[in-house]
């Protein structure tokens, strides 16, 4: 089952304009105080009044300012180093769009530093200015939700940003993804489709997985379906999480019914718990996962699942990158990779 693949050309028709990075000199012309005054109040605050402290942090905060550490350091405007900051570098969903991110930008002479951010806000925003004082000439990102000063200090840099796994018609800069509110809506209609009349969730806390659950949820509402348990588990995803999930479910009552899983390591507890309990799959248990990962054909039942094609994010998004930096137009700011839905044996 193949969805339509849309490529947004919200956007794409207006090229980026290039934003001049904010310098020391702006923070200090905001603050009312010489740029010498801000390199104290940066490298050493103790020895800078507290009035004047406040004004220079007040100043900072407002421009999303990030200190360049490697000031003085560079022989030329580029570093030739490209950041990608994922949730988890033990998820193996990110690993196949890194690596493909990562060949196509060393194709080009650019290397990338990997950061991982977890699934808080909190953290991103903390790893992103940190990776920014390093100054990287662009910066991969996954999803779309940050923070309100996170989203300061990205538009400050004045570097080029590309946002994954997620799609908004207005980006910070470029984005390459794909509907998370489709795939919940379009699992519904399968799962409805072949006749399944009890349903229910097994997800990870990640705030991707919730907007494909919240959308899961209302398709079956407008299919008259209101009763859909949830079993929430705590991000990273494992199978022994996916077996507390249904376990979770059959508590509350559950099934029999088909179960939409927040990633294929999930499901595959999930199948794993079932069989353990002595329930069939998919009669009693049906499972779809998500990510399509190497082993979902494999295992028994062979996993139905949603395939995210995680090497197409990485070259388009490395593409992307690399036009920005070489100053050539790009021609779709957002890009839509779309999904399939690959039946198996599970559902």
């Amino acid at each position: 089952m193949r969805t339509h693949e849309l490529n947004s050309t919200t956007g794409g028709s207006r090229s980026r304009q290039k934003s001049q990075s904010v310098t020391l000199d702006v923070v200090a012309r905001l603050a009312g105080v010489a740029p010498a005054t801000v390199s104290r109040a940066i490298n050493q605050p103790e020895k800078v009044a507290k009035k004047t402290l406040d004004r220079v942090n007040q100043a900072i905060a407002s421009t999303g300012y990030v200190p360049n550490l490697l000031a003085g350091g560079l022989a030329s405007n580029r570093s030739h180093l490209v950041a990608a900051i994922v949730p988890s570098i033990i998820n193996l969903v990110y690993v196949e769009t890194i690596q493909a991110f990562s060949n196509k930008l060393r194709d080009s002479g650019y290397q990338v530093l990997l950061g991982e951010s977890g699934y808080g806000q909190e953290t991103e925003e903390t790893l992103v200015a940190t990776v920014l004082s390093r100054r990287p000439d662009a910066i991969f990102l996954t999803g779309i939700q940050h923070s309100l000063n996170c989203r300061r200090q990205l538009l400050a840099a004045g570097i080029p940003v590309v946002e994954t796994w997620d799609l908004t018609p207005s980006p910070l800069d470029l984005v390459v993804g794909f509907s998370h509110d489709r795939v919940g809506e379009t699992v519904a209609e399968f799962l409805f489709q072949r006749g399944f009349e009890r349903f229910g969730i097994v997800s990870a806390d990640d705030p991707r997985a919730m907007v494909r659950n919240k959308a899961y949820v209302n398709a079956l509402k407008g299919r008259g379906v209101n009763d859909v348990p949830v079993g929430i588990v705590e991000a990273v995803s494992s199978l022994q999480r996916g077996r507390q999930g249904l376990a979770n479910l059959l508590d509350q009552g559950f099934g029999p019914g088909a179960v939409f899983c927040s990633s294929d390591t999930l499901a595959q507890g999930v199948v794993t718990e079932a069989q353990s309990r002595g329930l069939r799959v998919p009669e009693d248990i049906a499972v779809i996962g998500f990510g399509d990962q190497n082993f979902a054909a494999h295992i028994f039942p062979a996993l139905t699942t949603v395939k995210i094609d995680r090497a197409a994010i990485g070259q388009k998004s490395a593409q992307a990158l690399l036009a920005r930096l070489n100053d050539e137009p790009v021609a779709e700011s957002v890009i839509d990779v779309g999904f399939d839905i690959v039946a198996r044996e599970t559902a």
